[in-house]
């Protein structure tokens, strides 16, 4: 068992969330992974492509995006990202869990929002 001192809850909570975020940075319309990784990386919530890469693959074998080949003006053509129907299914089911659990969680971490008092 690892002490609790040396665990580092952050990395544990972003691989818990990152699907579910990718999912929801899709929700407006298509992507490319670099645009994913660039709009993750600014919320602190990947350190760089080799996560993303793998997570892509997956959503796409679950069928929770499809994907399309587009050219760049800017280098080799792109793959671009969409969420599936099925997706924003998954999405939605995420939202509403996470929001209960944040909300409990809040409910313990915080004491003014119910914690134990006594």
């Amino acid at each position: 068992m690892v002490p609790v001192v040396d665990r580092k809850p952050l990395p544990e909570l972003r691989r818990g969330v990152v699907e579910h975020c990718v999912l929801a940075l899709l929700r407006g319309g298509e992507s490319y992974a670099f645009e994913l990784v660039r709009a993750l990386g600014e919320r602190d919530l990947v350190g760089g492509e080799g996560t993303i890469y793998p997570l892509l693959a997956r959503l796409r074998r679950d069928g929770l995006v499809t994907t399309a080949w587009r050219e760049s003006n800017a280098g080799p053509p792109r793959r671009y990202y969409r969420l599936t129907e099925r997706g924003h299914g998954v999405l939605d089911a995420f939202v509403t869990d996470w929001t209960a659990f944040r909300d409990a969680v809040d409910a313990v971490l915080i004491p003014a929002a119910g914690g134990i008092t006594g």
